[in-house]
């Protein structure tokens, strides 16, 4: 029962000290709190996006507009009236 309630204090304590962030809200002055927050969250960096018109990339070709026509194709040539 000892080492059953170690093991769950020591889970405990391990938890809230791995887990510590900075305590932005705490800080009266606007500047300070906004300084405090752009540390704990930095900005990621942009990426680029890539452009349609981009010349080293061929363009896109969609294999189901090639599908889909075949299939109409056949469908059309069905005899209905036979």
């Amino acid at each position: 029962m000892n080492k059953t309630l170690v093991v769950l204090m020591l889970c405990a304590f391990a938890q809230s000290a791995h887990a510590k962030e900075p305590v932005c809200r705490d800080i009266a002055t606007s500047s300070a709190r906004l300084a405090c927050y752009d540390l704990a969250s930095p900005p990621k960096p942009e990426q680029r996006a890539v452009k349609e018109s981009d010349a080293s990339r061929p363009p896109y070709n969609d294999p189901f507009i090639a599908e889909d026509a075949r299939t109409t194709a056949k469908l059309k040539n069905i005899c209905r009236g036979c």
